[in-house]
């Protein structure tokens, strides 16, 4: 398990301009190990642009970001791939790949040039598929999988990487309400640490053990979901009346908007 530490972070479109497009300003975040940590706020807040700089897809303008004390942009990508997995929103291009080959890239980083897939390799890919429940599925055609088992495929493909540091751009995006809290609760189960991005809020109060509230490219607060999740910031930030109580089964908050009849 791993840390990431962020500080200062602010990253715009194009620096160079006279006026540059800043959207992200100042940004400060931490996961420490085995903590899921969730990033909430409406769309075009910061939330994807934000998690770019984090697996080092994006270089921030300023700032610094340290992944178990080491500086992401002085390691080689190499090095951030052995350490960082991730999971986005949209599937890759499949080229006619079967499941079992898009999980089984999760191993690349771990491999030089010329090396083939060991016995090792098959183990690790046929487990994190039956983790995901698509166990026996290894042969699959990609391209033929719901988006939901695809969501699942790419989820297995970054067990396979074993990495320290885990990062989701909306993991629920394609499934349903059954495997939607199924992945989410494997997650949990695994202790990885965990920064993911949400648009459910019941979702990410009920999983997260901490939130992250973004919105026009600056953190607004920051804490344990009970605290964050308030009636007034969600109108605040969503621009939204809600109704928050406790959820009748748990100790987590639970969301209700109120729609104007």
């Amino acid at each position: 398990m791993s840390t990431l530490n962020i500080e200062g972070l602010s990253w715009a479109l194009d620096t160079r301009s006279r006026e540059p497009r800043w959207l992200l300003r100042d940004i400060g975040l931490h996961v420490g190990e085995g903590e899921f940590v969730g990033l909430i706020g409406p769309n075009g807040s910061g939330k994807t642009s934000l998690l770019r700089c984090a697996y080092r897809s994006t270089q921030p303008a300023c700032g610094h970001l340290q992944l178990d004390g080491e500086d992401l942009w002085r390691r080689s990508p190499r090095w951030s791939a052995q350490r960082i997995a991730v999971v986005l929103q949209e599937f890759p291009q499949e080229f006619g790949l079967t499941a079992g080959d898009i999980a089984a890239m999760g191993r690349t980083p771990h491999k030089a040039l010329l090396d083939g897939d060991s016995r090792e390799d098959a183990t690790l890919v046929a487990e994190a598929l039956r983790q995901v429940g698509l166990g026996g599925r290894a042969d699959h055609a990609f391209a033929r999988l719901s988006g939901g088992e695809k969501q699942r495929v790419l989820l297995a493909r970054a067990l396979v990487q074993q990495p320290g540091l885990l990062i989701l751009d909306e993991p629920t995006n394609h499934l349903d309400p059954r495997y939607q809290l199924e992945l989410l609760q494997h997650l949990r189960r695994l202790r990885l640490s965990t920064l993911a991005s949400f648009h459910d809020l019941n979702l990410a109060a009920a999983f997260c053990d901490r939130l992250y509230v973004i919105d026009q490219g600056r953190l607004v607060t920051s804490g344990a979901p009970s605290a964050v999740l308030t009636g007034e910031l969600l109108h605040e930030v969503f621009g939204v009346r809600a109704l928050v109580d406790s959820h009748p089964l748990h100790a987590y908050p639970r969301i209700t908007w109120i729609t104007q009849p």
